[in-house]
């Protein structure tokens, strides 16, 4: 009976042995001459592959352009995009608060190219690219807003939507170095059997040659895409039903007609106008 009390003292005699023997010295096993090799290897470890990590960073960076990416394997053909920033447009022509957001989207997005703004830009020659390829940050060409005319939300703030004869904003995406050839400009259709009225500011839809190349957001800091203005005249027999309008990028080198990117050059969008 003696032996099994003497047990339990033995076991815990044993564990505080394992944390620290005085005979010995040792710390969970080990003495303090162990546990410094030990930290000293794992020093010299790491610190070898933090180094060899830093060293292969330095040297990718070394192969990288701050103005421009080593890889662009997106596209090298802008995609289309619409504003207001919806797909699907929908309201009653009666019901400001219907109509409201888009308007409200629309006046935001064209704080950028208000006049007093622009005229800080330069004045380029219509018809030319503007290279600029020893400047470090270069300069910008001025795109007016009231270039726009009816759709610049100037003289109708409502931008055509309580007329029920809304404005969409199209532009293209930016690619740097992008030259394009020709005299790109924006057609739309409307998908259905008879053709839709429509107007584009600026005159015919086109985007001048000035507006590239692009350098890149650190070298063109200030830069701001050429916008088409589609002002969708419709009439009252035109409401109160879907319309699907295609919106194209034509008469360049521009693509526009890849199946496996509906946004490459083109864009497509509905309108529904109630009263």
């Amino acid at each position: 009976m003696s032996n099994k009390e003497e047990k339990p003292d033995e076991k815990q005699s044993s564990w505080k042995d394992f944390i620290y023997n005085p005979r010995t010295g040792e710390f969970i096993g080990r003495t303090a001459s162990s546990w410094a090799l030990i930290f000293l290897f794992y020093l010299v470890f790491y610190g070898c592959l933090a180094g060899m990590f830093s060293l292969t960073m330095w040297v990718m960076l070394q192969t990288l352009d701050d103005y421009t990416p080593k890889y662009r394997d997106r596209v090298a053909n802008p995609g289309l995009v619409i504003r207001p920033k919806s797909m699907d447009i929908g309201f009653n022509r009666t019901i400001p608060q219907q109509y409201d957001r888009y308007v409200k989207h629309l006046e935001s997005f064209l704080q950028q190219y208000n006049d007093t703004v622009q005229e800080k830009n330069e004045l380029c020659m219509v018809g030319e690219y503007f290279n600029q390829d020893d400047a470090a940050e270069k300069k910008v060409c001025q795109f007016k807003r009231s270039l726009l005319r009816q759709c610049s939300g100037l003289a109708d703030t409502t931008f055509g939507y309580a007329e029920g004869q809304p404005c969409v904003l199209v532009k293209m995406n930016r690619v740097i170095g992008l030259k394009p050839r020709g005299d790109p400009y924006i057609n739309c259709t409307a998908k259905r059997e008879t053709p839709l009225q429509m107007q584009y500011f600026p005159a015919e839809g086109r985007f001048d040659k000035m507006y590239f190349p692009y350098y890149g957001k650190k070298a063109h800091p200030n830069y701001v895409q050429p916008l088409v203005a589609v002002k969708l005249l419709l009439t009252k027999q035109d409401y109160n039903s879907e319309l699907t309008i295609e919106c194209k990028v034509e008469g360049s080198d521009l693509r526009n007609n890849d199946e496996r990117d509906k946004f490459l050059g083109r864009v497509t969008f509905r309108v529904n106008v109630s009263e």
